[in-house]
């Protein structure tokens, strides 16, 4: 059973906050081998939501859901991150599905841009985003930008 919850900066706890740098630092940096500046200063900035998946007390998988004009000209979901051990059962598919509840929830029926690493685009596929750029490099890494029409 997942419990969920999707919280402000302000509302994040310090372990929560730590909790939430080290996965995304585990797969991001450690996991993929690729340094880069996980601390973008957009996880504080006002209107930001962050969206925490436990399994019991650990934490399992986190999104961070960003409104208009952040990211993109639209709605974005970033830092889309599973932790390694719990993959397998389909938890990515959870956490997107409730990342966009969540977005819905607090931006009803806008559109939602995301930056993907290209090997994922199957994947955000199947939650309704479709390919809306060429591939390009992102931290040495492929990406595409996708989105979500309302």
């Amino acid at each position: 059973m997942l419990n969920w919850q999707c919280l402000s900066f302000s509302e994040l706890s310090t372990t929560q906050l730590y909790e939430m740098l080290k996965l995304r630092v585990d797969v991001f940096v450690v996991e993929q081998t690729c340094p880069y500046p996980e601390l973008d200063n957009k996880d504080r900035v006002e209107g930001v939501f962050h969206l925490l998946g436990y399994k019991g007390e650990e934490l399992v998988a986190c999104a961070r859901l960003l409104p208009k004009g952040i990211s993109y000209s639209t709605l974005s979901i970033g830092r889309v991150v599973t932790k390694q051990s719990a993959r397998g059962d389909g938890l990515g598919h959870k956490l997107m599905s409730q990342a966009l509840h969540e977005c819905q929830q607090r931006w009803p029926n806008e559109d939602i841009t995301i930056s993907a690493q290209q090997h994922l685009a199957k994947y955000y596929g199947q939650h309704g985003f479709e390919q809306t750029s060429e591939m390009y490099l992102e931290d040495d890494i492929p990406h595409i930008e996708m989105k979500r029409i309302a």
